[in-house]
């Protein structure tokens, strides 16, 4: 869901916007996040979280109460210390603790790993610490930046300091857009993306982002297993939009059988599935550049390929994981397609929206993803029968043995970051994943993904001894119901006052071993959706979720 791919790119955009984003677009790039300072408390010597229920993304079920040991950045000791209900056996739990942390009665969970994260950005308004406390508000603590669109440079220096604790925010995995940040010119030809792929690797970059047909790439099917191929030799991931502009020529299967690490999105994948069809039956007026017809016909893709269960259907499947593709769906950022009032009015928008982020989202016939200028009930009718169909696949997938990521593309399409993500797990839920393989899904396969690709045995996405101390606490129980991980909680009836209460939100994250705490994280977001707001020419509290009218015409 790249908008653009360079900085001068956004803000060209962004000076063509309103005016709160015309101040976003006076800094000469994005501002990086500040200092650390005092914010997250450790990492310690000894840290011991106690009587928590885990829920340690293998897919196993919960089991608790447990005390989990840190040392540092790393998982020593994951010890059971009872039985619920009865008292804690005392003399069973680790001792030693140079901090403790009393979680009894809550859950634990690996760090989220968000596979398609885009940092903000010129044209949105949205700085680097506004983005990454969202993320790690609702327990993301490693991302992958497709693209990396403030600049490759600007994304590899987020990625030391995160690495370093230099600054609040998730781990960072860098994928640098083909074809951007060096003088070579456009990647045209095989060589040409081979010498691109091994400029990035000298740079430190983790991986390749291709949109093949989109500039500076090209969508020629040779150009585009060069630079797979050339990634894979250097232990370099690889992931791709396979854009309507290129799937003639390079549908989901060719770029599996080329190597490629992950489909993004769903492109690609109908039109493998064709059996009566080359083409996607686009109408005959359909222009790319409109991103209603983009939008609209993407829609109507999945009811064009073959049927679930059918031998068309099963052969893809059946090669795909011959090849252990792996899919990272973002359903999330479609689901305004198949209802954009839900999206445009969901309860998160007015405190933690940046008003810049929302002129963002609002419809344009040049923002990309904003094609509400012209949505009728019909295309919303065919979003929601295109995913049936889409989770069918993703569900079978699953089962079978595929591996199925989970990611975001938040920050498009009235889809906020952190909150986007826990949407995405509902999602996941929804096209039949038990809530278990979709907390897998969301940790341990995304972490076996970015770290395969590097050519890595995965050191984080389990709890487990040994492994990286990332870790999500949170005071209800997520596998009954993702919305308790919700930034904004979700709604309860207390049977005790009779009355309905807002309860859940993250309690802490920890990454490396340093407790977060999510609520301070959501205030502070808060306070920057206030302050710009006034800057803005705003009251402190108003309101983003009513969309002005129009000019009649």
């Amino acid at each position: 869901m790249k908008i653009r791919h360079t900085l001068a790119a956004a803000l060209a955009l962004a000076l063509t916007l309103a005016p709160s984003l015309r101040l976003a677009a006076q800094m000469s790039e994005v501002p990086h996040a500040p200092p650390r300072g005092d914010e997250g408390d450790g990492p310690f010597q000894r840290l011991i979280v106690r009587g928590a229920t885990l829920v340690d993304g293998t897919g196993a079920p919960p089991v608790g109460p447990v005390d989990i040991v840190i040392e540092g950045s790393r998982i020593v000791e994951v010890r059971s210390v009872g039985a619920p209900g009865v008292p804690i056996r005392e003399g069973r739990r680790p001792t030693g603790a140079t901090k403790e942390l009393d979680a009894q009665g809550m859950y634990v969970l690996p760090g989220f790993v968000d596979v398609h994260a885009h940092t903000g950005g010129l044209a949105q308004g949205t700085p680097a610490e506004y983005v990454y406390k969202l993320w790690l508000a609702h327990g993301v603590t490693t991302i992958r930046d497709p693209g990396s669109g403030n600049g490759v440079d600007w994304e590899l220096q987020a990625r030391e300091k995160s690495a370093k604790n230099e600054i609040v925010a998730p781990h960072i995995y860098v994928y640098a857009f083909v074809g951007t940040g060096w003088d070579g010119g456009p990647v045209t030809t095989p060589e040409k993306a081979r010498e691109y792929v091994r400029w990035a690797a000298q740079k430190g970059v983790d991986g390749m982002k291709l949109i093949p047909g989109t500039y500076p790439v090209s969508n020629d099917p040779a150009v585009i297993a060069a630079v797979i191929d050339e990634a894979n030799k250097l232990h370099l991931g690889t992931m791709a939009h396979l854009s309507q502009q290129a799937v003639s020529r390079i549908n989901a299967l060719d770029a599996a059988r080329m190597g490629l690490g992950s489909m993004e999105h769903y492109y690609g994948l109908p039109e493998a599935l064709f059996d009566d069809k080359t083409v996607q039956d686009f109408p005959y007026d359909y222009n790319y550049n409109n991103e209603y017809d983009r939008f609209g016909q993407a829609g109507r893709l999945w009811k064009q390929a073959a049927k679930p269960g059918s031998k068309k259907w099963n052969d893809v499947m059946d090669e795909m994981l011959k090849l252990h593709f792996t899919i990272d769906p973002t359903m999330t950022i479609y689901e305004a397609s198949r209802d954009v009032m839900r999206a445009r009015r969901a309860e998160w928008h007015d405190m933690y929206t940046l008003p810049s982020l929302w002129q963002f989202y609002q419809p344009s016939r040049e923002s990309h993803g904003s094609y509400w200028y012209h949505w009728t009930t019909q295309d919303e009718i065919e979003w929601k029968k295109d995913f049936k169909l889409w989770m069918a696949f993703l569900n079978e997938y699953k089962n079978r043995g595929g591996r199925v990521t989970t990611g975001s593309d938040s920050g498009f399409i009235y889809k906020l970051y952190g909150f986007g993500y826990i949407r995405e797990l509902e999602l996941l839920q929804e096209a039949g994943f038990h809530p278990l393989e979709v907390v897998r899904s969301a940790t341990m396969h995304g972490a076996q993904l970015l770290a395969e690709q590097q050519g890595e045995t995965a050191d984080f996405g389990t709890v487990e001894a040994g492994k990286r101390a990332d870790l999500v606490i949170t005071e209800y129980n997520p596998i009954e119901d993702f919305k308790v991980l919700y930034g904004t909680g979700t709604l309860r009836l207390n049977d005790q006052t009779g009355k309905v209460e807002r309860v859940g939100g993250v309690r802490w994250t920890i990454k490396d071993g340093i407790v977060y705490d999510a609520r301070q994280l959501l205030d502070d977001v808060a306070k920057m959706v206030r302050d710009a707001k006034v800057k803005a020419g705003m009251a402190p509290d108003a309101p983003l979720t009513v969309v002005k009218e129009l000019p009649r015409r």
